[in-house]
């Protein structure tokens, strides 16, 4: 059976890329006998050809690669991690809580600063920014606003 030559207006193969599927599309552009766009039967969509890919065979190994003993890789070590709890415990054990000043959007707080804040309760600065610290709460770290 003879294969007859595609032309615009006729119905092929190709990937849509709106519904991410293979479906029929209509030719709508040919260059020297190539598909070059298409229009989507089902969702209408006009886009580039994407021809049908053909699967892969499978790659067979080498009798050298498969007799070969594998080696186990090492892994990199992970560092344990610390919770924010157990940070914060760390750092407000050599301070006394009743000296924590009282958070305020317009104070000004350097690190290892202990800190009251109404709804966290107590905290350590951990790090300063211009406008902004990084508080260690019991409840985990927090970002507040202060005075640049």
């Amino acid at each position: 059976m003879l294969k007859r030559a595609v032309s615009a207006g006729d119905t092929v193969e190709s990937q849509c890329t709106r519904c991410k599927s293979l479906l029929n599309h209509t030719v709508v552009a040919m260059v020297d006998g190539r598909v070059v766009r298409v229009k989507c039967n089902t969702c209408g969509s006009e886009h580039n050809h994407r021809e049908v890919k053909e699967p892969k065979a499978p790659v067979q190994k080498s009798v050298k690669a498969a007799a070969a003993p594998k080696t186990p890789r090492a892994k990199a070590a992970k560092a344990p991690v610390i919770s924010d709890e157990e940070v914060w415990e760390e750092l407000i054990r050599p301070l006394d809580p009743d000296l924590a000043v009282p958070y305020s959007m317009d104070g000004r707080f350097r690190p290892n600063t202990l800190l009251s804040h109404p709804s966290f309760g107590i905290g350590v600065v951990s790090s300063s920014q211009s406008g902004k610290i990084e508080v260690v709460f019991k409840a985990g770290r927090k970002l507040l606003r202060c005075a640049a």
